[in-house]
């Protein structure tokens, strides 16, 4: 199942300003900056739709959930053999969430894929 998707978009802050009036009728709303640059979207809870400051058309960002943390290094190990890219081994991110734990790997188009385990 996914956890979150995320965009790039070429001018944050009128990206951000648009989502905003975009999925309001579907009951979205911003729920987090935790960086500059880095929006995201929900109805409710942590958000399942970012939107990053980028260059529209390079990589796209994927996360999967994960049943437990072991699961995501897991994910990391076997996604490094395969040919991916480490982008940050598995780990908490409290930027997101207390108990955010994840980790990135670039696929061999360059897409940030991630497994997380919120728990």
């Amino acid at each position: 199942m996914l956890d979150h998707v995320g965009i790039p978009v070429s001018d944050f802050e009128r990206s951000k300003r648009f989502y905003e009036k975009a999925l309001s009728p579907l009951g979205y709303g911003l729920i987090m900056e935790p960086t500059h640059g880095a929006a995201g979207f929900r109805r409710s809870g942590k958000p399942d739709f970012w939107v990053f400051q980028s260059e529209p058309g390079r990589a796209v960002h994927v996360a999967f959930a994960a049943d437990h943390r072991a699961a995501v290094g897991a994910f990391h190990e076997a996604a490094i053999a395969a040919g991916g890219h480490d982008s940050g081994g598995p780990g908490l991110r409290t930027e997101y969430h207390p108990t955010y734990y994840g980790a990135f790997v670039l696929d061999p188009d360059g897409n940030n894929t991630e497994a997380v385990h919120c728990g």
